[in-house]
């Protein structure tokens, strides 16, 4: 700046006259320079500030330049953050009290970091259980007609299955001997009651009618109607063919005989299904068992008809889990008048639970009413028995529904879903403190179940009281910038030096902690052969997170076609016992998590679909290990608004999947799951 000052003076002095009014206008000219120097100056400096300081220090001054998410990163100066790329935030000694869990944060800090709280409040909350199942034959109204006396079948009147029959209709002709005899004798008892009549002996009358009474109803055990019995009185004419008509409506589901065929007593000629009422068969997570109960309303879908809602109620919850799939057979009544859902059907369901303090149950339309323990979908007001079954009526409190009285007292104590920061078992809340404006304070709680938007709280906090439910991560981080106890420091400890997370090391020694995750969790006497086939699956794996770390949505899917495709393939021969068990264990959850994975139109969901799909063969990881692959365990804190997720990968260096470019090295190694063989074989070539 004083050189160009000093040739803009050289230059004005050689054009200007030396006249008074000249001097004049060149100091004017001077002065005007040097002010709009010193503007472009401050204009600098301002833009620097706004591209270096995205939370500014207030008044306090500014020791150190560290990252909200990594505040192990320490720097002199403004800047991005090497490991997430986000702008480093400045470090200031700002008054905090005397409590270490407090922060303080000025009005500006506030809403730069978007600091929004709600209140601790008693509401009930609602929990969503979805479920997938099959539609299948209502087995009590499943009808098999069968021969009632032995004979030939002459002919068949409904000939293939699917015919819809009603009650009545004629079905089978058959041919029998037997019955011509039993016909006769029919027509013989007749005529002794009309000669016991002319006789002055009552004993004979009364002995003809119990004769001819026996005869009918062994016609009728055959098969005959009471028409068919009362023409053959009429017409006196006995026959040897008998006609079988249909006991009730539905649709001939299975024909299991043909014309010629000769039959015995009880011999199956058809199995007819009444589909006015079907079966829903769903299957439940153990986890989600404490929500469900008899008699609950299930709202759920088809394909075939798109955007119409069809609901039945729950009438039976196995009472023994699958070990298999880790499942239970839930099982629903539906209406179906219009013979809309068909069995094989594939549905979508949800169960809406309303949840009351503890985790307890309740049902509006349930409560005080009284329930048949065996058909759900009759409910009454008062006492009194099935109208299906005859059975006595149970109170809607005996099946675990919480009463009505007890319902208005009971509304649990909820914060947002957003407002907890939750590692291993522990969860923290930054509660504002009353009567002092931008005083956040740490409080560890104990919550309950997640019901929808909003967790219980069992402990920790009161009615009333405000909560950080966005921001609280940024709170939490600059506590740990003071070494105060926070979410990932629960005692105050200091945080980790540069150098150890450049290393890619954690405070605890991830060498030990991963050795003895090993020791109590994977299991030995695997064999080659499997261990083999399930690298196929970690290396379609792999190309999948390398696709989404590119936002390569296309590439990834493709890449999951062939982990299904390698699932699949998967010889069980060779596994056995407890390696079995697991394997099945974990196959479901990969073959569950891959197909939801491929059905992602979008890349958000696939990346939430690539995270159950993660934490399904980091299970595997620890359980089996790998022949050939390494097994390298990454951690993102951010993804998934802070909630965090976890990813494999078989390189060192981040590759984040779940914000791929926008992100793309957000994330540290937390775990290392490669086999101690495969380390030490490595060692011994890199020695050689």
């Amino acid at each position: 700046m004083q050189e160009t000052n000093k040739e803009m003076k050289e230059l004005i002095t050689k054009i200007l006259p030396r006249e008074k009014n000249a001097r004049i206008l060149f100091f004017l000219i001077i002065a005007g320079i040097f002010i709009l120097g010193w503007l472009v100056g401050n204009l600098d400096e301002n833009d620097t500030h706004q591209t270096h300081h995205p939370i500014e220090a207030g008044a306090s001054d500014v020791t150190a330049w560290t990252c909200s998410m990594h505040p192990q990163i320490q720097q002199p100066k403004p800047g991005k953050c090497p490991i997430c790329g986000m702008d480093l935030i400045p470090v200031a000694s700002e008054k905090t009290g005397d409590n270490s869990r407090q922060v303080y944060l000025s009005n500006s800090n506030r809403k730069l970091a978007q600091i929004e709280v709600a209140a601790v409040e008693r509401k009930f909350v609602q929990k969503e259980i979805r479920m997938v199942g099959k539609i299948e034959y209502d087995e009590t109204r499943l009808k098999y007609i069968t021969a009632w006396v032995p004979g030939r079948i002459e002919r068949l009147y409904v000939n293939y299955t699917g015919i819809p029959v009603r009650k009545g209709d004629h079905l089978v002709e058959i041919y029998s001997p037997e019955l011509l005899s039993t016909q006769q004798e029919l027509i013989e008892s007749l005529s002794s009651l009309e000669n016991s009549g002319r006789t002055e002996l009552p004993e004979m009358n009364q002995l003809a009618v119990q004769q001819l009474n026996s005869v009918r109803e062994r016609l009728r055990l055959w098969g005959l109607t009471d028409a068919q019995i009362t023409e053959l009185e009429k017409e006196k004419k006995p026959t040897d063919h008998m006609t079988i008509y249909s006991p009730t409506g539905g649709i001939v589901v299975e024909r299991n005989a043909l014309e010629g065929t000769y039959l015995e007593t009880g011999s199956r000629i058809y199995t007819i299904a009444d589909l006015s009422q079907v079966w829903i068969k769903m299957d439940a997570y153990e986890s989600d068992l404490s929500w469900l109960r008899y008699g609950q309303e299930v709202e759920f879908y088809s394909e075939a008809y798109p955007g119409e809602k069809f609901t039945g109620r729950i009438s039976f919850i196995d009472p023994v889990l699958n070990p298999q799939t880790r499942t239970v057979k839930v099982r629903v009544i539906v209406a179906n008048p219009q013979n809309k859902l068909k069995p094989e059907m594939f549905v979508q369901a949800i169960v809406k639970s309303n949840i009351a303090a503890g985790g307890k149950v309740m049902d509006p339309d349930l409560s005080g009413k009284w329930i048949s323990p065996m058909h759900p979908e009759i409910i009454k007001d008062h006492p009194g028995t099935c109208d299906v079954c005859g059975m006595k009526l149970v109170k809607a409190e005996n099946l675990g529904y919480l009463s009505s009285k007890s319902s208005q007292q009971e509304a649990p104590l909820v914060i947002p879903a957003t407002a907890p920061l939750i590692t291993g078992k522990r969860a923290v809340v930054y509660v504002a403190v009353p009567g002092e404006e931008g005083v956040y304070e740490g409080r560890d709680v104990t919550l309950g179940p997640r019901a929808g938007d909003y967790y219980l709280v069992e402990s920790g906090l009161v009615e009333g009281e405000k909560v950080v439910v966005k921001g609280n991560f940024k709170i939490d981080s600059a506590i740990q910038i003071k070494a105060g106890p926070s979410m990932m420091n629960p005692e105050g400890r200091q945080v980790a030096t540069d150098h150890q997370h450049a290393h890619g090391t954690a405070p605890m020694n991830p060498a030990e902690k991963t050795s003895q995750r090993q020791n109590e969790e994977r299991i030995t006497g695997i064999s080659g052969e499997f261990l083999n086939q399930l690298d196929e699956i970690y290396l379609a794996y792999f190309e999948i997170q390398h696709e989404l770390s590119q936002d390569n949505l296309a590439q990834s899917k493709v890449a999951a076609k062939l982990l299904a495709a390698n699932l699949e393939k998967v010889d069980m021969k060779p596994v056995t016992g407890k390696v079995r068990e697991k394997w099945m264990q974990i196959r479901e959850q990969l073959n569950t998590t891959s197909q939801k994975f491929l059905q992602s139109d979008q890349i958000d969901s696939a990346r939430k679909a690539f995270e159950e799909l993660s934490n399904a063969l980091i299970t595997a990881a620890r359980t089996f290990g790998s022949n050939r692959q390494h097994l390298l365990v990454y951690h993102c804190p951010m993804a998934f608004d802070f909630k965090g997720a976890d990813w494999l990968q078989n390189k060192e260096g981040t590759a984040n999947p779940y914000f791929g470019s926008t992100m793309f090295s957000c994330g540290s190694q937390t775990e290392d799951l490669t086999s101690p063989a495969m380390k030490d074989q490595e060692e011994g070539q890199l020695h050689e």
